[in-house]
């Protein structure tokens, strides 16, 4: 990866909807030429996705909570178990596996604190291997 594959990827990560013409005349190159960039950049993984970034609370999930989860335990099965059910839950928009006071932080979205609540209480806490729940409630995200 060179310096212009890296402007590439920086034009990306603010556009992802930029027309390949747009991206080229940006990054100082040709079209032909930055189309063959932008493909080897998602064939190799480093480019792994596009995806529309969307108001949460235009679709229902005004409330985001910053969730801190402890296991029980660490054995592979307990993980892998706690992993896979983690990422069927609704609300749910990531799942870090983290160092520090928690095992896990995840970002959750719900329409309000009752939402929330049901959650927490319903859905969450009874995941396997779930030892204890660090809620943080977002007042306002930047960016």
């Amino acid at each position: 990866m060179d310096e212009v594959d890296r402007a590439i990827l920086g034009v990306l990560e603010h556009d992802g909807r930029i027309s390949n013409a747009e991206l080229a005349a940006r990054v100082g190159l040709s079209p032909s030429p930055c189309l063959r960039r932008v493909q080897r950049l998602e064939q190799n993984g480093v480019i792994r996705g596009y995806r529309a970034l969307i108001d949460p609370a235009a679709v229902g999930r005004g409330l985001r909570v910053l969730a801190g989860v402890r296991l029980v335990r660490h054995a592979r099965a307990d993980v892998a178990a706690f992993e896979r059910a983690v990422m069927k839950l609704p609300g749910v928009v990531y799942c870090h596996h983290v160092t520090g006071n928690f095992d896990y932080l995840l970002q959750v979205e719900v329409a309000d604190l009752p939402a929330y609540e049901e959650f927490h209480a319903n859905q969450l806490a009874g995941l396997p291997a779930v030892a204890t729940v660090t809620s943080y409630v977002a007042m306002k995200t930047l960016g």
